[in-house]
């Protein structure tokens, strides 16, 4: 048969009575696979030695088959498995020539004769052709690899012959059969496993049903050390740590019995040998044998240390991006100093570190700019914050930290201190800083000392401490600490800045505010001034009452729009102009009506005169800033009780007759000072007696949370409930209305009115006759002996005959002297000439001018004003208070010469 093209190769080796057993075995086909076991019993369990193979055995996957051939080259015994194989039965095959039924005819001429060389005793392995006869039964699949051909089916099978001995001792042969087809694939199937077990760059384990390792491979191997035989029999215990083994074992038990899949287990733990913690991602899932029966658990192992290391890193950035951002939202919300640090800790604490602490030079607090000690890091700092996400801390007695609000200073050589004099971060370890881990107890493992530098200036320190068993700061947290510093250190220095200027605004406002508690001739006076809170700036409110001659008092109150020093300054410059306008003795329009010219020149650097031409540049305009302001003028009659208002945009004047309800008085209001174009008007009013008078700005009745119509409807309430004393009503007022708010300055004036009595007053018409000056002199004398003032009567004499002089010389109309007695003593004299008098230094030579000098030496004011009739020279005298003798006019005199 070496004709046969087929690839034969010959073996020259004994067949034997062991193969002849097998082959005879095999014979018997599916009655009992796998009994056989040939001399390897020694080599199994007493139990296993005679026990019968599961289903699932190689024979199953393999197709093997056996058919025997008797002396005469003919078919003599055909197993069950040929059956199935060729789909020929038994009855059909036995007693037919092998090479006559199955080989094509082409291929006798050469089986024939390697039959011939079987039946001489010779052994033979090959593969051979074949083809079944017609009307034979293929086998499931086709038989071994089994096609189509012109005259039945056709395939491959791999056969190996064996030569044995009838009883007669005649050459015979047994044949066994396997699948090529099956084979081939099996081979592909086995090398295909072998290159990913032993070339996969993951580990591989193979575990049997008693949860031992059966295979590994090389990958694994080389990381957990040992040869991959060394693997054997191991179990994970041999691997990991106890909890992580156990957590392992569980696993594998639970696949094994459920067949349910594991995949990305994680498993930590240091390889053999080995400190690094190492991250491992595990799948397993059973392994089956061709039957299905669950034979073990199969196990793929990637190292993903690097990964994690990665996601690690992603998570503390994104820790830290989040923490950023969260500062940018919390941090420098307020302009309290205080505030400010302890939003920086809400954002640290928990999220960034344990403990955190804020220290602020005390010096930049008080407002110096270069504190003692500031450039070595010595200079004594005050604690403004603290927090811990340490609940109830473990500190020893005595090593408490810093309480909050408390001064200290660093040692000359502490880390801390260091970093304020290097303006650089420091990481304070408990080995680098005894004393620290002292006055911890031990608590804090590390701590990151960051300096608050802000504009080139450091203002503080920061502090960010991790307890024992958290994780110990890196790089990326210095970095996020020094972020978190400066950010903090800004706002703080931006809120230590205002807080200057806000002071600084709140000294100048006070400053131009009246001192004390004003008095005025016929008013009882009370008033508040409540600034808002540090979070706000200051804003442009005042009050001001300036006493007018005639016993008349003006009452002012004002609101700049705006806040902050300009705003105060602002203030300050219009409280001044109102103050010189007042003593020109104006009508209250008029008052206000200049104040708005200074007002428009306030912001223009060209001054007033150019804010008032219509022509103004467009650039001009640009450099300009306009101040408005709203204000409130009165004048106060005590001799007639008649109140004159004007309003530059400001809330209506509220007044409480007694026995009446409350009412704001209609003034119109007019625009802002500032806006100009309009003019202003007057509306006189007449108080009567025990009257109480309210001027105020928006903050009393204006905030947030109360629109101003309810304001001022609250604010009539509580006039009507008042108490009688004045000073109680503004207590009444502030306590009742929500002034509590902050957002906005509060200015309030209470005047009650208590008019000059009638006995306090003087009145009489003279005609314009010389003789008049002798009856003035008379009848002021006389007045005077009535209010017990002779001691006046002299000087007063001669200064009320020096002015109705000058009324008959230079004025005109009927004169009218008026006497009036209050904390002074004042003396007017009208007339109906719109010419005032001007006070000139007389020449040596001269033998008039000197009536005015005379008046202003004897007097303690003098001056004169316009009226709707003409105009009136007053002088004022201070009452004798029995101590100074007022000044003899007889010598007063002489010194004019």
């Amino acid at each position: 048969m070496s004709e046969i093209p087929a690839k034969a190769t010959e073996s020259g080796g004994p067949s034997g009575d062991a193969m002849a057993h097998g082959a005879a075995d095999d014979a018997t086909g599916d009655e009992a696979p796998g009994d056989a076991t040939g001399d390897a019993t020694g080599d199994l369990p007493v139990d296993e030695t005679w026990r019968r193979s599961p289903p699932g055995s190689i024979y199953d996957y393999i197709k093997v088959a056996s058919f025997s051939i008797g002396a005469d080259g003919l078919v003599d015994q055909w197993s069950a498995r040929a059956e199935h194989l060729f789909g020929v039965a038994a009855r059909d095959a036995v007693g037919k020539d092998p090479i006559e039924a199955f080989v094509p005819p082409e291929l006798r001429a050469g089986g024939h004769r390697k039959m011939a060389e079987i039946l001489d005793g010779r052994e033979w392995t090959g593969v051979v052709p074949f083809r079944l006869p017609e009307g034979a039964l293929p086998a499931v699949g086709g038989g071994a690899g089994a096609g189509h051909g012109a005259g039945g089916l056709e395939g491959l099978a791999e056969v190996y012959v064996m030569p044995t001995e009838t009883e007669d001792g005649e050459r015979a042969a047994v044949c066994i059969v396997v699948d090529v087809r099956v084979l081939r694939q099996i081979e592909t199937d086995l090398a295909a496993s072998q290159a990913i077990f032993g070339q996969s760059p993951f580990g591989f384990l193979l575990f049997g049903t008693d949860l031992k390792v059966q295979r590994a491979n090389r990958r694994f191997a080389d990381v957990f050390g040992g040869g991959i035989e060394d693997q054997r029999g191991r179990t994970v215990h041999d691997y990991l740590p106890r909890h992580e083994a156990d957590r392992m074992a569980a696993a594998l038990k639970r696949v094994l019995e459920t067949g349910d899949s594991v995949t990305d287990m994680q498993i930590v733990g240091p390889v053999p040998g080995g400190k690094d913690r190492r991250h491992w991602s595990i799948n397993l899932y059973r392994v089956h044998s061709g039957s299905g029966r669950p034979i073990g658990v199969a196990g793929l192992g990637t190292d993903v240390t690097r990964r994690h290391a990665a996601a690690r890193e992603a998570a503390h950035a994104r820790r830290n991006l989040a923490l950023l951002n969260e500062a940018g939202a919390r941090i420098g919300n307020s302009l309290d100093l205080e505030t400010t640090a302890r939003e920086l800790l809400d954002v640290a604490v928990p999220g960034f570190c344990d403990l955190a602490s804020v220290d602020l030079y005390q010096g930049l607090l008080d407002g110096d700019e270069t504190p003692p000690g500031l450039a070595d890091g010595s200079a004594e700092l005050r604690r403004v914050a603290f927090a811990s996400a340490v609940a109830d801390a473990p500190f020893p007695d005595g090593t408490a930290p810093v309480d909050v609000g408390s001064v200290h200073r660093f040692a000359f050589t502490s880390p801390c201190a260091d970093a304020l004099r290097a303006a650089r971060p420091r990481l304070v370890t408990g080995e680098d800083d005894d004393s620290a881990s002292r006055r911890t107890g031990g608590l804090v493992q590390s701590t990151l000392a960051v300096p608050m530098v802000a504009h080139d200036t450091v203002v503080g320190l920061a502090q960010f401490s991790r307890t024992k068993g958290s994780e110990p700061f890196g790089e990326r947290d210095r970095a996020l600490a020094v972020e978190l510093a400066a950010r903090a250190a800004v706002c703080i220095d931006n809120a230590r800045l205002y807080r200057r200027e806000h002071e600084r605004a709140l000294i100048l406002q006070r400053s131009l505010l009246p001192p004390g508690d004003p008095e005025a001739s016929g008013l009882d006076i009370a008033c508040r001034y409540l600034p808002g809170n540090a979070a706000t700036e200051v804003g442009g409110d005042w009050f001001d009452v300036i006493e007018l001659p005639g016993h008349r008092t003006a009452l002012v109150v004002g609101d700049v729009m705006g806040r902050g020093l300009r705003a105060a300054v602002a203030m300050g410059e219009l409280r001044t102009a109102v103050r010189t306008l007042a003593l020109l003795d104006l009508e209250p329009a008029e008052v206000l009506s200049a104040l708005d010219e200074i007002a428009r020149g306030l912001g223009n650097p060209a001054g007033p005169q150019q804010s008032t031409r219509a022509a103004r540049k467009a650039a001009d305009a640009d450099l300009s800033e306009v101040y408005l302001a709203t204000c409130v003028y009165a004048v106060y009659d005590a001799v007639t009780r008649r109140c004159t208002f004007a309003n530059a945009g400001h809330l209506p004047p509220v007044l409480v007759e007694p026995g009446e309800s409350a009412l704001m008085l209609d003034v119109p209001p007019g625009m802002p000072l500032g806006v100009g174009g309009e003019p202003f008007e007057d509306v006189q009013v007449e108080l009567p007696e025990g009257a109480l008078l309210a001027l105020y700005t928006d903050g009393l009745v204006e905030s947030r949370d109360h629109p101003l119509d309810e304001g001022l409807n609250a604010f009539v309430s509580a006039l009507n409930d008042a108490p009688p004393a004045l000073e109680d009503v503004c207590d009444h007022v502030l306590s009742t209305l929500d002034t509590h708010h902050g957002e906005d300055d509060i200015a309030l004036l209470m005047a009650r009115v208590q008019g000059l009595p009638a006995g306090h007053v003087g009145d009489w018409t003279l005609p314009r006759d010389p003789k008049s000056v002798g009856r003035a002199r008379e009848l002021a004398c006389a007045q005077l002996r009535a209010w017990d003032l002779e001691r006046l009567c002299d000087t007063a004499e001669l200064l009320v005959s020096e002015l109705v002089t000058n009324a008959l010389r230079y004025g005109e109309g009927d004169i009218r002297l008026r006497l009036l007695l209050d904390r002074t003593l004042v003396c007017e004299v009208w007339d109906a000439g719109f010419v005032q008098p001007r006070r000139r230094r007389a020449r040596d030579t001269d033998e008039g001018g000197r009536g005015l000098q005379l008046v202003g030496l004897l007097s303690a004011a003098w001056g004169s004003r316009r009226t709707p009739q003409g105009k009136t020279v007053w002088f004022e005298l201070s009452l004798p208070d029995g101590d100074t003798e007022p000044m003899d006019p007889a010598e007063a005199l002489l010194s004019l010469f």
